[in-house]
């Protein structure tokens, strides 16, 4: 066998892994083993690569490793499960990174060393340095937005939409013109840096309450620009990983948008999360919403048979998952069934809720999708919502002049009791008031959630005593 026919078998066992790794993803029970496959599915990559001949030093690529394990086990080691949304960020401007400069390496040797070039190699490396650029500012730019360092309403100015698609167009159109002139370096280095503009124009409009959509967008980006690689550098591993990449992550953003209510187009020009002129639920001059203490809160707790709770970014952000662990058993303890209700775009990336719950041990059967719960908050005693804000909002239902009209939420409001925890009195990321707040069966507590929650479960105990 020749060494090339074995690096094939090995890329082609990579793509098999890698399409058996998404098949396991589907589920819980299967999701551990989906992800050994991916991780075996990427040695197999690695070691074919390796044994490629036209790799000029080994040393290189042992400094690569050194430097690669040496930022990414610290990643994974000390990064909290909270973070996970902007640790993905990270990784998807790590990528788009390294495909970009893949590609501006390749042009490099074609221009000053000669290399080999065709029409399809002009074609897949103007691809991959135009969506790489936009995956690695835009993706930079979503981790700032989640991070906090930069704003997470939607930065917008004059004629934005015009300026980003006149960019964009001008963009593709150098990329369409150096596959025809590829000698024209100079054009393509303006298409690169075009690129890394028009990913910070594209995403800095974009609202935070659309970043799990984003990041979807942007995994998309970053496949597809791996695959173009693939076609660049003539490695079947990169095209078939990089298109399987690319298809799910845009299947799971128009997945995303669906559970939103809202479109492509209306996600990345919309600026959702822009600050509400009008009246669309408490504001400053409206009813003051209703507030409780924690004693408030456990006695109607301890009276519950039923309760539903909602996790939100709060959650996350004050890393609660395990106090809202110990408050469900408390609550079990006490005779009452507790269930979780998992918003599609809860927190900051798909799934965000469902990872946090899981790392709190939270049993996979107690948690519930949108569809599958909402019908039953009429016949339910409490409404538990940790730091959730916009996916519990009546006013998507009631009001059509607010941004969020028309998404999909929960029917927290039909609940009996309705208990709130948040921070402060600040709206959520979508930037707009909530009008569940002010609701008679509705009582805020004001707090650190995890504290607030570590007392109802003291609380709890106590009165069962």
């Amino acid at each position: 066998m020749t060494t090339h026919t074995l690096i094939q078998f090995f890329y082609l066992g990579s793509a098999i892994l890698f399409i058996l790794s998404l098949r396991g993803l589907r589920g819980a029970e299967s999701a551990r083993r989906g992800l050994f496959y991916a991780e075996l599915g990427m040695l197999l990559a690695i070691i074919g690569t390796l044994l490629k001949q036209e790799i000029i030093s080994y040393e290189w690529i042992l400094v690569g490793l050194i430097v690669g394990t040496a930022i990414g086990t610290p990643m994974g080691l000390w990064i909290p499960m909270t973070k996970m949304p902007e640790r993905i960020a990270l990784s998807h401007a790590f990528g788009g990174l390294a495909v970009t400069l893949v590609g501006v390496s390749e042009y490099y040797l074609f221009k000053h060393h000669g290399a080999s070039w065709n029409v399809l190699k002009m074609t897949a490396t103007g691809a991959e340095v135009l969506l790489g650029a936009i995956t690695f500012t835009g993706s930079l730019m979503a981790f700032g937005k989640l991070q906090g360092i930069l704003p997470g309403r939607p930065t917008t100015y004059p004629m934005q939409n015009v300026s980003n698609v006149l960019m964009l167009v001008a963009a593709v159109g150098i990329a369409i013109y150096m596959v025809f002139e590829p000698g024209a370096e100079a054009f393509f280095y303006i298409m690169a840096a075009a690129g890394a503009l028009l990913g910070i124009l594209l995403v800095m409009p974009i609202g935070g309450a659309d970043m799990p959509v984003v990041i979807c967008l942007l995994n998309s980006y970053a496949g597809l620009a791996a695959s173009a690689t693939g076609f660049a550098i003539d490695n079947n591993a990169l095209i078939i990983c990089g298109a399987l990449d690319g298809g799910s992550g845009f299947i799971l953003a128009l997945m995303m948008s669906k559970a939103m209510n809202r479109s492509f187009g209306n996600v990345i020009f919309g600026a959702f999360g822009t600050v509400q002129e009008g009246p669309a639920g408490t504001t400053a001059t409206g009813p003051a919403p209703n507030t409780g203490s924690v004693d408030d809160a456990v006695e109607i707790l301890r009276v519950a048979r039923s309760v539903i709770v909602i996790p939100g970014y709060g959650m996350a952000v004050s890393q609660a998952q395990h106090a809202v662990r110990d408050l469900s058993n408390a609550l079990k303890a006490n005779g009452a069934e507790v269930r979780y209700a998992i918003h599609p775009v809860a927190g900051r990336m798909p799934g965000h809720m469902n990872v946090l719950l899981a790392e709190a041990n939270v049993a996979y059967e107690d948690l519930y999708d949108l569809d599958d719960i909402n019908g039953d908050f009429s016949a339910t005693d409490v409404a538990l919502v940790v730091g959730a804000n916009d996916v519990v909002n009546p006013a998507a239902r009631t009001n059509k002049a607010s941004p969020i009209y028309g998404m999909p939420v929960f029917n927290t409001e039909e609940a009996r009791s309705v208990i709130v925890l948040k921070r402060t009195l600040n709206p959520g990321f979508a930037g707009i008031e909530n009008e569940l707040f002010i609701k008679t069966n509705t009582m805020l507590v004001l707090g650190d959630a995890k504290r607030t929650i570590q007392s109802f479960a003291s609380g709890l105990k106590e009165s069962s005593h």
